[in-house]
């Protein structure tokens, strides 16, 4: 073979490799972009019915078409505290069914239509105006530039010289005994490890097959290996992950492995069974279709395998909370853990971000609890002071983590949706922060004036509480919104606000006549008056909170 020959075959290989998985990668975002908000309630709907856990995951991998996706996204949920790890393993169990619908879009008989398909779509999707019908046009692009890519390395593999030397190689692990099945899986599993995609071995798998390469048993060998082979990329996104994710990734490789071992003593009688039910809706006299073939054989195994592990998904569970055991301290879920994961999925990313910006809420009513604590005791408590200026600086950093993990979203290819989501939540989450700083300088007021040997009257204390319960109160009523999404929180929240502005304003004008009545210090007077002006200033961040959740600018 010629150098001339060998970079024109390798280029067609490579570029039509390449084609097919920006395909699927455009395929994927059109339809996060088009399900939307319906993407996140499936999310949202996962329980520990495990049936319900095992739909939600096989939905989720039909519309992000990637299991490797899925997988390493509940790897994500499972190491923030999203989701607990029964229900994960359901999840991971659903999204192996979920990813054999790639195999079925390759069923179509569409091939020679890739590359109008893609044009088309490609011009609708670049003049159009319309949103919905522009993200619609780029999953059809992808749909296009799929068949188009594998039409592409068919036509490689269709040159003499190639299909020749290509036959001789896979002669060598023909699935003709069990040995030869043994050898193809390795070769599928180790591919797939290698590009991280399932769906690019498939690919391939059914170009050679397409092509007479390969024979449907072998090409059934090597899906059974990209099954084992998926689950690196879960496997390696729990790399310094809380316990719970690593156990998530090693029960979704638990569940593959075994799968694929049961599956090859039977590997001969169940390609005879797939091959009498595709035959069966075949037209008589015809050939039966290789792609129909290796897609029935990938959906069966999974299906089966899901059907056969649900009854024991507690008893997985178990078995990788053994394998991985607990660890030596309580662990503290991060979303940085999560920046570089949910980028695939930028709709549900914007859902988990959302929940940390609730769980921000909840670090700031834990604050004012310790404040109000620290205020009421007869002397200062050193622990409960380092724990909320702890908290403080736990805020800082997970409001730091939550803007750089939305400016990756963001910069992106997402919908309007996800974009005003997002925008939104960089504001509630500055909010918090805001929050967050000004409890921890009135905690700073308080200790000033203990050193200052200021002691609050009865009545200031009195006043200063009562604000605080009320401000605490409306803090937590807003966060209650934010987490239930309830953007009709902004009525209650400016009727309260104003009330607690004039609560203010009248225990100013109260400590006013004191100071006339100079019964007050001119430092006790500052602090006091600085105290109640960091009460106001933690109220107008939770109402920027409101109405931000209301849309208001």
């Amino acid at each position: 073979m010629s150098m001339d020959l060998f970079f024109r075959i390798a280029s067609q290989v490579v570029g039509g490799l390449g084609i097919f998985l920006f395909g699927m990668k455009n395929m994927s975002e059109g339809m996060q972009a088009v399900a939307g908000n319906r993407l996140r309630h499936l999310i949202g709907a996962v329980t520990n019915n495990r049936l319900v856990a095992c739909g939600v995951g096989t939905l989720v991998t039909c519309l992000v078409q990637s299991s490797s996706v899925t997988t390493v996204m509940v790897v994500g949920f499972v190491n923030s505290g999203f989701m607990t790890l029964i229900q994960a393993i359901g999840v991971i169990i659903g999204a192996n069914i979920g990813t054999t619908i790639t195999g079925w879009i390759l069923v179509l008989k569409i091939g020679k239509y890739g590359l109008p398909i893609l044009g088309v779509s490609a011009l609708v999707y670049l003049f159009s105006k319309h949103e919905r019908l522009r993200y619609t046009a780029m999953c059809i692009m992808g749909i296009g530039m799929v068949f188009f890519g594998l039409h592409t390395m068919g036509a490689a593999f269709k040159i003499p010289e190639v299909k020749d030397v290509l036959a001789e190689v896979f002669s060598q692990m023909a699935a003709t005994t069990y040995l030869g099945v043994l050898k193809c899986a390795l070769v599928g599993c180790v591919a797939t490890m290698i590009v991280q995609s399932s769906s690019a071995t498939l690919g391939v798998t059914i170009a050679l097959a397409q092509t007479g390469i390969i024979d449907f048993h072998t090409s059934a060998g090597l899906i059974l290996g990209l099954n084992i082979g998926t689950t690196i990329t879960a496997f390696l996104a729990s790399l310094g992950a809380t316990v719970n994710a690593r156990r998530a990734a090693y029960s979704h490789i638990i569940f593959n492995v075994v799968g694929t071992l049961w599956v090859i003593p039977v590997f001969f009688g169940y390609l005879r069974l797939i091959e009498w039910i595709v035959g069966y809706w075949a037209e008589p006299g015809e050939p039966l279709n290789i792609t129909a073939l290796i897609a029935s054989t990938h959906t069966g195994f999974n299906v089966v395998n899901t059907v056969v592990f649900i009854p024991f998904i507690g008893a997985l569970s178990r078995l990788v909370s053994w394998l991985v055991g607990d660890p030596p301290h309580k662990e503290t879920p991060h979303l940085a853990y999560l920046d570089v994961r949910m980028l695939d999925t930028p709709s549900i990313g914007i859902q988990q971000s959302l929940d940390e910006i609730a769980e921000m809420g909840r670090h700031t009513s834990k604050m004012f609890g310790f404040l109000r604590e620290i205020v009421t005791s007869k002397e200062m408590d050193e622990e409960l002071v380092r724990k909320l200026f702890h908290r403080e600086e736990v805020l800082d950093i997970v409001q730091k983590e939550v803007t750089e993990f939305l400016g990756s979203i963001l910069s992106g290819n997402v919908s309007h949706e996800v974009v005003t989501s997002g925008r939104e939540q960089l504001r509630m989450a500055d909010e918090y922060e805001s929050v967050s700083d000004y409890i921890a300088a009135i905690l700073k007021l308080y200790i000033r004036a203990e050193k200052e040997e200021i002691v609050f009257s009865e009545q200031e204390l009195a006043e200063l509480l009562t604000l605080h319960d009320d401000v605490s109160a409306y803090v937590d009523m807003i966060s209650v919104g934010v987490k239930g999404g309830y953007p009709e929180i902004i009525s209650k929240a400016n009727t309260q606000g104003d009330a607690i502005t004039f609560q203010i304003k009248e225990l100013r004008s109260r400590h006013i006549e004191r100071v006339g009545e100079k019964i007050t210090t001119p430092l006790h007077s500052l602090i006091y008056a600085d105290i109640l002006n960091a009460y106001r200033r933690t109220k107008d961040h939770a109402l920027n909170i409101a109405e931000t959740l209301a849309g208001e600018k």
